[in-house]
């Protein structure tokens, strides 16, 4: 078990993490979200044993993490940090950076482990390829096989697909993910992106304000979001009055609404007046205002600037957020 108590940690006088507390289970997959600036990689650093701690501990079983001050290079044998700098040699080819930590006393096992990861990361044909001719999402793909070839227990990923094309990012995830927990390692993932999370993390944790506001499973994260901060961390969302949506509501509380669960209607619902329309490919996001407030909602087709349209949302959506609110 990966176990961090406690931790607090400052840049100089400015404070980035506050009272850090987190158990991660072996083979388990944690995201860590939030917004930029929130302490994501600061905390993956921490537990790497990058950053020299004042507060708090950080043990993987029963051995603590310790920091630079203690460690001569820093960091821990039985992890491994995948950070946004790649750290790859650039004058030698893709097989050599892979396999560089496998032990040349055992060829056969060598050329069948770099091959098997040069296939995960879908880079067979670069293998012969020197590192300094590849693009950016290239290079990350295979210092990610290189973290791999050294079969750590604990991963820690900084943004690992930021470099990579959706045109590969989608199935590198797959790979990836399921990589991982066939070969049952604990992993730590910082991302900004959804569906890092969404398919395939155990858990979620949200960072805000140098704390951590929600810690759980990402489905309950996404459909029971506590406030607006939260669901925006997975798409457009909104905040708005039940009783302008249901006139018969007696209440006044807000709930979440998500730009897909609003559903334009003919006569009754949230009043708006269209302000734009952006194409997203099988949908529209139309932007409308009331009462001042910005709204977000999905529609088949574009709408026209100056249009008052009314929004309306099931009622299971309304019985399901007043629940989390």
């Amino acid at each position: 078990m990966l176990q961090v108590d406690h931790v607090s940690f400052a840049y100089d006088k400015t404070l980035v993490l506050e009272d850090i507390n987190l158990k991660v289970n072996e083979g388990e997959h944690v995201c860590i979200i939030g917004e930029s600036g929130c302490g994501k990689s600061t905390l993956l650093k921490i537990i790497y044993g990058l950053l020299q701690i004042k507060t708090g501990e950080v043990y993987w079983n029963d051995s603590q993490v310790l920091g630079p001050l203690y460690n001569l290079v820093p960091g821990e044998s039985y992890m491994k940090y995948l950070s946004q700098d790649f750290d790859l040699m650039p004058y030698t080819t893709v097989y050599e950076n892979v396999s560089q930590y496998l032990s040349v006393l055992e060829p056969e096992v060598l050329a069948e482990r770099t091959n098997e990861l040069l296939e995960m990361i879908e880079m067979t044909d670069f293998a012969q390829t020197k590192v300094r001719f590849l693009s950016g999402g290239q290079q990350q793909r295979v210092a990610l096989a290189r973290v791999l070839a050294q079969e750590p227990q604990v991963l820690l990923l900084d943004e690992p697909f930021s470099h990579i094309d959706n045109f590969r990012k989608n199935s590198m995830r797959r790979n990836l993910f399921a990589y991982l927990r066939k070969q049952n390692i604990t992993v730590l993932t910082a991302t900004h992106d959804h569906n890092d999370m969404l398919p395939f993390a155990n858990r979620v944790i949200v960072l805000r304000n140098n704390r951590i506001i929600a810690k759980d499973s990402p489905e309950n994260l996404y459909r029971n979001p506590k406030d607006l901060y939260i669901a925006s961390l997975f798409g457009e969302a909104n905040k708005i009055p039940i009783n302008i949506v249901k006139s018969y509501a007696d209440t006044k509380r807000q709930i979440i609404v998500y730009a897909h669960e609003f559903k334009v209607s003919a006569k009754s619902g949230l009043e708006a007046t269209v302000k734009g329309s952006y194409y997203m490919g099988g949908h529209y996001l139309v932007v409308g205002t009331y009462e001042g407030q910005d709204v977000y909602f999905n529609h088949y087709e574009a709408l026209e600037e100056g249009k008052e349209v009314f929004l309306n949302i099931s009622i299971e959506v309304i019985n399901q957020r007043m629940g989390s609110v």
